[in-house]
């Protein structure tokens, strides 16, 4: 709690604060000027002292403590902290844009680094950085389809459910590609944006499902939907761990499962570009391309509202100082 308050803090007088240090001194002089004070007495015996030790003589300390920690909550009110709250304003046309990810078994193919997935997410998520005045949304599908996130401007949003994303998110495997494309569809069917955009990420090889990659195309056709294709992979050989037949893993040569003739089709048939990314880098630059493709002119304008923080702490310190006189003067209080 402490530390999700600091992060969304600040102090309009910071260097105010390095006044807190003064409580380390005082505390020190408090322990030196108490040792000066005691006095000391050998005596063969103590025992009968042990009533003096009473509630009164608990207490004595406690006065110097809220004078503490008045100063410390006065020293911070004086430093003024603020929320800080940001809005913009944007003007021109954005892109609605949803982000089609494939998540099933296949992509755990780990001819990416970690794996195709994984590296799918990080650049994805690079993307939707560097789209500032854009509506984006997530569908992510294997043998089912789902809406992660609606369209929306709010990109920690979008960001939150991309890292989300893994494997097994839905219940069954396979890759419905005409299902997440007309999910996809659906999301941008009703948008009033010059530009609606579908990256759809995957492997390409389609299996299950309810709808064909073709009916989910021929509806982005009628949409004005333009369907940015990332095939993800290759068709090379690489030595996987698998399950042995005794309960262990042993390791095979495998043939990586790509089909990218479905993915160009789609791309060249709705207006959009097809891609093949075989490794990290290609991947990251396939995005690059993209977002040089797709620009519209957005202006950005940032306001910054400040919420003032202080009035706990000052009411803290005024009323520790209160009572502190009220201990100091009555429970506490010392006689000539």
């Amino acid at each position: 709690m402490l530390s999700s308050w600091l992060n969304h803090t600040s102090f309009a007088y910071p260097w105010i604060l390095p006044l807190l240090l003064l409580i380390v001194y005082i505390v020190y002089w408090y322990i030196q000027n108490h040792r000066l004070q005691t006095a000391s007495l050998k005596i063969t015996t103590t025992h009968f002292l042990h009533s003096v030790n009473n509630w009164k003589a608990r207490l004595r300390h406690l006065p110097f403590a809220l004078r503490c920690l008045a100063i410390m909550a006065l020293i911070i009110a004086l430093a003024r902290p603020q929320q800080k709250f940001t809005e913009q304003q944007t003007e021109g046309d954005g892109i609605d844009i949803v982000l089609c990810f494939d998540i099933s078994g296949s992509m755990t193919e780990q001819d990416f680094s970690p794996n195709r997935l994984e590296a799918s997410k990080l650049v994805a998520a690079n993307f939707v950085a560097n789209r500032p005045g854009d509506r984006i949304g997530v569908v992510i599908f294997s043998s089912q389809s789902f809406t992660l996130c609606p369209i929306t401007t709010d990109h920690r949003a979008v960001l939150a459910q991309i890292n989300n994303i893994s494997n097994g998110y839905l219940p069954e495997d396979g890759t419905a590609i005409g299902s997440g494309l007309a999910t996809s569809v659906d999301r941008l069917k009703g948008s009033t944006s010059k530009s609606k955009v579908i990256i759809l990420l995957t492997d390409g090889v389609d299996f299950g499902g309810f709808i064909p990659p073709d009916k989910a195309k021929d509806m982005a056709k009628l949409y004005g939907i333009k369907v940015y294709t990332i095939g993800v992979g290759s068709n090379k050989e690489m030595d996987v761990q698998v399950q042995s037949q005794f309960g262990g893993t042993t390791t095979q040569s495998r043939k990586m499962e790509f089909n990218e003739g479905l993915l160009k089709e789609l791309a060249t048939e709705t207006g959009g570009q097809y891609f093949h990314a075989t490794d990290n880098e290609a991947l990251k630059k396939i995005y690059d391309s993209i977002n040089l493709l797709e620009k519209n002119k957005v202006e950005l304008t940032t306001y910054s509202h400040y919420t003032e923080e202080f009035y706990p702490f000052l009411l803290f310190g005024l009323a520790s100082l209160l009572l502190e006189m009220i201990l100091r003067f009555t429970v506490v209080k010392k006689f000539p």
